[in-house]
């Protein structure tokens, strides 16, 4: 079956608008820092976001809650009171960015990025730690959290993230960041439980970007 053609809306990079393609929209927005960017399932659509609104009000608050895609016996299974986390990557290392939502409804609860060179391990691991730091300033000690990276969640039990990525100046940050990520897991309990997502029974976590 033939992918759905999607339209992608650039509302800062380095030349914004509608565009017809990833391909196209990937560069425009490649090393613009913080590009802002969402895709679309009809042209229509894609066009009223651009005109209509601003990047704030489509990226994370809009995302449609998963369920009407799952199953009532998949249902049953997910923890709804918990955050779901992901990370996007235009490339492989390229531009990442992670966040976490509410997986019930889809409200964006934290965004980072887009960060230069980096890889999704990396940016799940992020969100990940991002997400246990926040539930401990909340003083939510017992919040489930989803991803449906097992390589994070194994780098976030083992309290390393064991990239291979290069370290380079333009991604200096995001070494700082795992390093300061590191240091969190190395002094502080992880009390909430970290579980996986399964994808294939459920479909994309709620948390996903949306590019695929």
């Amino acid at each position: 079956m033939a992918k759905k053609k999607k339209y992608y809306v650039i509302w800062e990079g380095n030349e914004t608008g509608v565009f017809d393609s990833w391909k196209e929209c990937q560069v425009h927005i490649k090393g613009y820092p913080n590009a802002k960017y969402k895709s679309f399932p009809s042209e229509e659509e894609a066009e009223q976001a651009y005109r209509g609104g601003s990047a704030a009000d489509f990226i994370g608050k809009n995302k449609k809650p998963t369920t009407k895609k799952i199953s009532a016996e998949a249902r049953e299974k997910i923890v709804w009171e918990s955050i779901a986390v992901d990370a996007a990557c235009s490339g492989n290392p390229g531009a990442m960015e992670y966040r976490g939502v509410d997986t019930k409804t889809g409200m964006q609860l934290f965004h980072q990025g887009p960060f230069k060179r980096g890889t999704n391990n990396v940016g799940e691991f992020l969100a990940l730690v991002h997400a246990l730091a926040l539930l401990q300033k909340e003083n939510r000690p017992n919040l489930p959290i989803y991803s449906d990276s097992r390589i994070a969640i194994g780098w976030v039990k083992k309290k390393r993230a064991n990239t291979k990525l290069e370290k380079r100046a333009d991604n200096a940050i995001l070494f700082q960041l795992m390093n300061r990520a590191e240091t969190w897991l190395k002094n502080n309990p992880i009390t909430n439980p970290i579980l996986k997502w399964e994808t294939k029974e459920w479909g994309e976590i709620p948390a996903d970007f949306g590019r695929k």
